[in-house]
């Protein structure tokens, strides 16, 4: 009987703990749900008002920055269109006067991009002429040769003769000879052709020839340029901006402001603009001018990298309003050199986000 009261004591202990273990084990899966919360509360996010939840560990490995906003005076710019031409003081264009047959130099034609030497020769042009020319040109020039050289035989006998002939009778052969001389010698430069020089020290832009081709007059047969001598040429379509302008940049560049047609081109009015430095450029290509003028304008400069585009494809900054919230700030950024920018829509004392914006943007 005492062994069955033991039995029973033990059952009814089992029984009262039951409850507390099934209560403890409650609240381990609450603790587990509890954890995910935790866990996404230390995750960048984006938040339903749009704002942006970011770590203070996430931005240092993101490497965001910030800089205090400060209202300053800028000169207001504009963004111009333009391209690359050459500086006709150093550049050169070399064309046939005639037509013909294009013939190689003795060091064969000049490649693209090779440097050429003021009157170095590019190519020969051969008239072009039909084989009956030809022969009767070959006809002459033997005709003359041979001419050449029976008066180079008479005035070497007269001159041995020196002494006994009449003085005026030698001066008279080697008038003769030096005529025969010159008329041989244009012959032989007419059979051979016009020779096409480099007019300046540069590099050769573009070539249009191959050995054997027949091109007409006047044709553009190479272009040389000097790569220290290119303009930048912008369009403007408001004429009161020939005034405006004070300087320009391309590339973080800064242009020299040459002056502007006072004449529409297509509707246009072409600018010159000259780089203070030398920076590497190709004729004909397509760049973007900042240009400044002489009117001032207030704002926050930041630097380019600042702007970013939303997902409607407008320019916006990242704003930190607290410690781990930001929020994204539509503005209307006003290029200043090609590295800075100026935003008219910002308050003094906000702290931007000048590096890692773009990182920042793609948090979703």
């Amino acid at each position: 009987m005492k062994r069955n009261a033991i039995i029973l004591s033990l059952t009814m202990a089992v029984a009262a703990l039951s409850p507390i273990t099934a209560s403890a084990h409650g609240d381990d899966n609450h603790a587990h749900d509890a954890a995910p919360a935790t866990q996404t509360a230390n995750k960048p996010q984006r938040l339903p008002d749009g704002r942006v939840l970011v770590p203070k560990l996430t931005q240092y490995q993101l490497g965001v920055l910030t800089q205090l906003a400060q209202t300053s005076s800028a000169a207001k710019t504009i963004e111009l269109n333009g391209h690359v031409v050459m500086n006709p003081n150093h550049g050169a264009r070399v064309q046939a006067s005639s037509g013909g047959r294009v013939s190689a130099p003795a060091g064969g034609l000049p490649l693209l991009g090779s440097r050429v030497k003021k009157g170095q020769i590019l190519a020969w042009i051969q008239p072009a002429q039909s084989s009956y020319d030809t022969a009767q040109q070959q006809a002459e020039l033997a005709e003359t040769r041979a001419n050449l050289k029976q008066a180079e035989q008479n005035l070497a006998r007269l001159r041995q003769l020196e002494g006994s002939v009449p003085r005026k009778e030698i001066e008279a052969a080697q008038a003769q000879l030096s005529a025969i001389q010159a008329r041989s010698a244009a012959l032989s430069t007419a059979r051979r052709g016009e020779a096409l020089r480099a007019s300046l020290d540069g590099v050769l832009a573009s070539s249009n020839v191959v050995n054997g081709q027949m091109i007409d007059p006047a044709t553009i047969l190479f272009e040389i340029v000097d790569p220290k001598g290119f303009l930048i040429e912008a369009l403007a379509y408001d004429p009161a901006m020939l005034t405006q302008i004070e300087s320009a940049a391309f590339n973080g560049v800064q242009l020299r402001y040459l002056g502007g047609a006072s004449a529409m081109r297509n509707g246009a009015l072409p600018l010159l603009f000259a780089p203070n430095e030398a920076m590497p450029l190709a004729l004909d290509q397509v760049v973007k001018v900042i240009a400044k003028t002489r009117e001032p304008t207030r704002g926050v400069v930041l630097p380019a990298s600042a702007i970013v585009k939303n997902t409607s494809n407008q320019n916006v900054v990242w704003v930190l309003e607290q410690a781990q919230i930001l929020r994204a700030v539509p503005v209307q950024p006003m290029p200043l050199d090609g590295q800075r920018v100026l935003v008219g829509q910002l308050k003094d004392g906000q702290r931007i986000v000048v590096q890692g914006a773009n990182l920042i943007n793609q948090i979703r």
